[in-house]
């Protein structure tokens, strides 16, 4: 279980000094762990890069299973305190696209194995409509990427996770011989635009703070759209690592890299109406997805 947490640790930071710093180790413990791993699997579960450190196909398929393995031992600690009353109703949340797609769905399976009468309904909203119908009592609470949020008055909200934006491209992409990337370096290069959870927006923001503008080649709001135009050498983008899968549909493989500019992390959390009693099955879920994300 040790080697399992400094592996996925290594996994979620990309580099073993951070993993180290994050589990709490020295960095020759996680890498003697993750070492030791790839000898008893026989297999290379990481690229070393001179930024850190890049999951490969077959340790991208083992950190699979090496997350839903942590999950499954917290829930298993954590049932006494999540069972120590029965719960039932219904539960209104309202959540984002990239809320819906690439993070909600393990959390609500986990949720209802610890409230099998708890009923979910969950409904797809863009943020403002979440922000908005939350404060008026439609949903008892909203999931959305909030660092996109400008105005959360009467609402309290709880970041869930923090995931780092890097640089998305091809395999024989003219940035992969660089050793180090800036955004300056970026612009150079055609650009695929994001626009789904107000991408185009968030985008702007950081390269603007830089004084850069991308070379804008195509704008799509399919995450698996920009993953084939990406593998395929048609531009580069940055994006979380929370959306990051190695491979398009077509099977091509897609690098990431990180970057030497000050990019802001998405951060994706949970908001409710500040100051009004929530109703028990509402509580149970919020309290739940707090707790299974450690914030």
């Amino acid at each position: 279980m040790r080697q399992l947490r400094y592996f996925v640790a290594a996994s979620e930071t990309g580099q073993f000094s951070q993993a180290a710093a994050a589990v709490h180790v020295s960095q020759s413990a996680v890498t003697t762990a993750v070492m030791q791993l790839e000898q008893r699997l026989g297999v290379k579960l990481f690229e070393r890069l001179p930024n850190g450190v890049n999951l490969t196909a077959e340790g991208n398929k083992f950190f699979q299973h090496a997350r839903h393995i942590l999950d499954t031992l917290q829930d298993a600690i954590s049932e006494p305190f999540f069972m120590s009353h029965s719960v039932s109703g219904v539960v209104r949340v309202g959540a984002s696209y990239t809320v819906l797609g690439y993070f909600l769905p393990n959390l609500l399976a986990r949720f209802k194995r610890s409230y099998p009468d708890v009923e979910i309904d969950l409904i797809d909203m863009d943020r403002v409509s979440i922000e908005s119908s939350v404060r008026q009592g439609e949903l008892d609470v909203g999931l959305t990427v909030v660092s996109n949020a400008t105005d959360l008055s009467g609402l309290d909200a709880s970041v869930l996770i923090r995931s780092r934006r890097q640089l998305w491209l091809a395999s024989g992409h003219p940035l992969m011989g660089l050793a180090s990337i800036t955004l300056k370096d970026v612009a150079e290069h055609a650009y695929i635009l994001p626009t789904v959870d107000e991408g185009e927006e968030s985008v702007q923001r950081y390269w603007q703070a830089q004084g850069l503008e991308p070379k804008i080649a195509f704008r799509t709001s399919s995450v698996e759209s920009l993953r084939g135009l990406v593998a395929h050498g048609f531009g580069v983008t940055v994006l979380s690592d929370m959306l990051y899968r190695a491979w398009s549909l077509e099977g091509r493989k897609i690098e990431v890299r990180p970057l030497n500019d000050a990019v802001p992390s998405m951060e994706l959390g949970l908001i409710w109406a500040q100051g009004r009693e929530m109703s028990e099955p509402g509580s149970a879920f919020q309290q739940f997805m707090i707790h299974a994300c450690g914030s």
